[in-house]
């Protein structure tokens, strides 16, 4: 399986001439999805051509930060679907928009989401800071690499799991988790936009003791450089990451694309697909028991954002609104 890491921060995929291909969907998708769906878009061509000879179909791919994403389509970005990885950057094209329904979370199975992640830490050769979870990365010292919090679902992710197993190591003491978060921003030394901009710091800079992400980015990491060595510590306690997908009722009906759509993200749910995801290192509800990435997976006592922070909604806003604790402590970061 063939990985190629790039630092656009959004791509586009084309898969054939236009003019040769009158069904069309572009996918607006999160930063480090590009080489998953260059594996599951030409199945899904395959099966959408052998049923409709006459109606072949070209699917495009935009990849970026999901909250860049989810502005871009506000702005205008004529997507059909979208496959992002938390649930603000879908909400958001209700609230703002509207693009689609407020159900849009009931109209595919698990809350629509195909398919979920935690998040890793991916260490360099031998391990030398001897990072073995949460509590390690708030140790003086340490340099982290994440993704920015502010437009990016991996970064948001990366900082609410720490935040969620802190709080659980300290019995739900805020202060203490508020000191430890406060040593997390001081050890940041890049928030990059989007994971894959992470990526490339941690890789190609050579920045960094700690790149935090998601797991099926850190094993592709460690796949795609061999000689580096990399080790991928999955923190036992961990958030469950899970990535909603929907269609957009506005745009789709615009363009006729709604039945091509609904297929598409129908389709991510089916065992072909997630065994896919599966071979990418996303945790999925339907894949074969003897897929190998499903028999690697570490175990993981999981949180939701729901159980520790009440609601994504609330998530948001105590944690990265205006004056919320990630612009409070990056402040008080950067007055020391």
């Amino acid at each position: 399986m063939k990985r190629r890491y790039t630092p656009s921060v959004v791509g586009m995929l084309m898969l054939a001439a236009p003019s040769a291909y009158p069904a069309q969907l572009l996918n607006s998708s999160y930063d480090v999805s590009r080489e998953l769906y260059e594996q599951l878009n030409p199945v899904f061509i395959q099966q959408w051509d052998a049923q409709h000879p006459q109606d072949r179909l070209q699917i495009r791919q935009s990849h970026g930060g999901s909250s860049k994403q989810a502005l871009a389509l506000l702005q205008g970005m004529r997507a059909d679907v979208v496959t992002f990885n938390q649930v603000p950057d879908v909400q958001i094209l209700h609230d703002k928009g509207p693009l689609i329904p407020g159900d849009w979370q009931q109209r595919l199975a698990n809350n629509s989401s195909p398919y979920y992640s935690t998040m890793a830490l991916v260490v360099r050769r031998g391990n030398p800071l001897h990072i073995a979870g949460w509590e390690d990365l708030v140790k003086p010292g340490v340099k982290l690499i994440y993704p920015n919090p502010k437009t990016s679902g991996n970064g948001r992710y990366a900082w609410l799991a720490a935040w969620g197993a802190l709080r659980i190591t300290h019995g739900q003491d805020e202060s203490a988790v508020r000191n430890a978060m406060r040593q997390w921003v001081k050890n940041t030394q890049v928030a990059d936009i989007g994971g894959r901009g992470a990526t490339q710091s941690f890789v190609n800079k050579k920045l960094g003791d700690v790149l935090i992400t998601f797991e099926a980015e850190a094993r592709a990491l460690q796949q795609h450089y061999p000689g580096e060595h990399y080790q991928v510590i999955i923190p036992s306690t961990n958030i469950k990451a899970e990535f909603p997908v929907t269609w957009l009722d506005r745009n789709t009906e615009r363009d006729h694309s709604t039945t091509v759509a609904k297929a598409y993200l129908n389709f991510l749910y089916q065992p072909e697909a997630q065994n896919i995801l599966t071979r990418f290192y996303y945790r999925t509800y339907h894949a074969t028991p003897n897929t190998v990435a499903q028999q690697h997976f570490a175990s993981v006592h999981f949180f939701t954002v729901e159980q520790q922070f009440g609601s994504w909604q609330q998530a948001m806003q105590s944690q990265f609104a205006p004056q919320g604790e990630f612009d409070t402590l990056q402040a008080a970061g950067s007055s020391l």
